[in-house]
């Protein structure tokens, strides 16, 4: 069994996300793109985003900090500490309203 602290995790990548271009840094802990499930957790700083993008399987978002914006056609929804929120089946993007540190959870088909 794997012990893993996403409290530390989140520490870390969010100090490497200020000192990013971008603002953002990511890490998958679990799975991967040859395994039906994958877990990565993504920082943000405040004003950053993942731009629209096409949804690639069932998959969630838990807020770990921060507040975050996922909009989807026409459609949003704020995300905030201990949320979760689920990714609607068609493109989307996030925002981050403030640094923050998500658990991107995917299950593709």
């Amino acid at each position: 069994m794997n012990k893993l602290s996403l409290d530390a995790l989140a520490r870390n990548h969010l100090e490497t996300a200020a000192a990013a271009p971008a603002g953002r840094s990511s890490e998958t802990f679990y799975g991967g793109h040859e395994r039906t499930l994958r877990q990565t957790l993504i920082a943000l700083t405040r004003g950053s985003t993942l731009s629209e993008h096409p949804n690639p399987g069932e998959a969630t978002v838990l807020v770990l900090r921060g507040r975050v914006r996922l909009d989807a056609d026409g459609d949003s929804w704020e995300g905030r500490a201990n949320d979760v929120l689920v990714v609607p089946e068609k493109s989307h993007s996030l925002e981050a309203l403030e640094d923050c540190a998500i658990v991107l959870t995917v299950a593709k088909s």
